[in-house]
């Protein structure tokens, strides 16, 4: 009895978390959606989420493997300030990675925050599932004031039930997701008329800058029921200045094609890690990032997706330094920046190799 009791105890914030599928009005727009055919989304090209076959070694390789999948020390951590310096200029683009996927994009003066995961473990549940490797750079409560919130997709480690809760409370910002997900929103009570859902190419303003959703290779589920909701990658424009967010995605043809309709872009931030040889299709390896960036006619490429929680056998540092490696020997401008420090998009730093220390 007392160890049902702690099990229940472990898992009692989970129902919720899982959230909820689309319904009623929402259901009938997912299902008329071009990209929803025989009861679930499907990828622009053949995907698959796992090679058959190799479940047995990807869980051995996981639980034993050799690789140093942890950072030997302390991650560095900057506390960025709670607003661009004030000699700014009015037309500066900035991007702040807090870890992972969650980045703060100021653009034309406005303030985008992406994908936002600011729980310690990127799980269901709060005591169970993969630990942060670094602190959040700042508090929630001190985050400026958003224009908007864009969520990628709802796996956990791009949509987080406490962030959103939180953010609902501290934000009067809309929060911009792809088709299906405000359903989940919509159950952690964020009020329907901030919630702004997007099929592929759609488009919707905000604040004075464009929000587009454009394709991405993945799939979605909080769950046992897959791709009920959209995911997507995003594309952001003021009137001189375009970012592109990767959020998860395999390599595919439609980055080029991206490129042509969007672009150029100023910055990219392209997903680079937690890959594996089980799961080629649905997350790229650093080497396919690059790829995607020169089709996406991208200027700066800032690697997101890495360092912050381990979601994948391939050590910590590999990501990067394969990064790093292929954007010398392909001209590509690169800036690697520590979890909380400022990147202006037209001065960035050099690469210093900070994460070597820790490998």
């Amino acid at each position: 009895m007392a160890g049902l009791a702690v099990a229940a105890w472990a898992v009692r914030d989970v129902p919720a978390a899982l959230g909820r599928l689309p319904g009623g009005a929402r259901a009938d727009r997912v299902r008329r959606s071009p990209q929803f055919r025989a009861g679930a989304f499907r990828n622009p090209v053949d995907t698959r989420t796992m090679v058959p076959g190799t479940g047995r070694e990807m869980l051995r390789d996981l639980v034993l493997g050799g690789q140093p999948r942890r950072p030997a020390g302390s991650i560095p951590v900057i506390v960025p300030g709670a607003a661009p310096p004030a000699s700014a200029p009015a037309g500066e683009l900035g991007v702040i990675w807090y870890g992972h996927a969650s980045a703060l994009i100021e653009i034309e003066g406005r303030r985008v925050l992406l994908d936002p995961v600011w729980s310690d473990r990127c799980s269901p549940s709060a005591r169970l599932g993969p630990r942060r490797l670094h602190p959040v750079p700042v508090p929630l409560d001190r985050l400026p004031r958003l224009d908007a919130i864009v969520i990628s997709h709802d796996h956990y480690d791009h949509l987080d039930m406490a962030t959103v809760r939180a953010l609902r409370h501290g934000q009067s910002a809309p929060f911009l997701v792809p088709l299906g997900v405000g359903a989940h929103l919509e159950r952690w009570g964020v009020p329907p008329h901030r919630i702004v859902e997007l099929d592929w190419t759609e488009r919707a303003t905000v604040a004075g800058l464009d929000f587009t959703v454009a394709p991405a290779r993945h799939f979605s589920g909080r769950g046992l029921v897959r791709d009920r909701t959209l995911w997507g990658s995003w594309v952001i424009s003021g009137r001189h200045r375009r970012v592109f967010c990767s959020g998860d995605s395999g390599y595919f043809a439609g980055y080029a094609e991206i490129g042509a309709r969007y672009g150029p872009f100023d910055a990219t931030l392209m997903q680079i890690g937690a890959y594996a040889v089980a799961w080629p299709n649905i997350h790229m390896v650093p080497e396919e990032a690059i790829t995607a960036h020169l089709d996406l006619r991208g200027d700066l490429l800032i690697p997101v997706h890495w360092g912050t929680f381990t979601l994948a056998p391939h050590a910590w540092t590999d990501p990067v330094d394969r990064l790093w490696r292929e954007a010398k020997a392909r001209g590509v401008r690169l800036a690697v920046p520590r979890p909380g420090e400022r990147v202006v998009v037209d001065q960035p730093p050099p690469v210093d190799a900070w994460w070597q220390a820790l490998g």
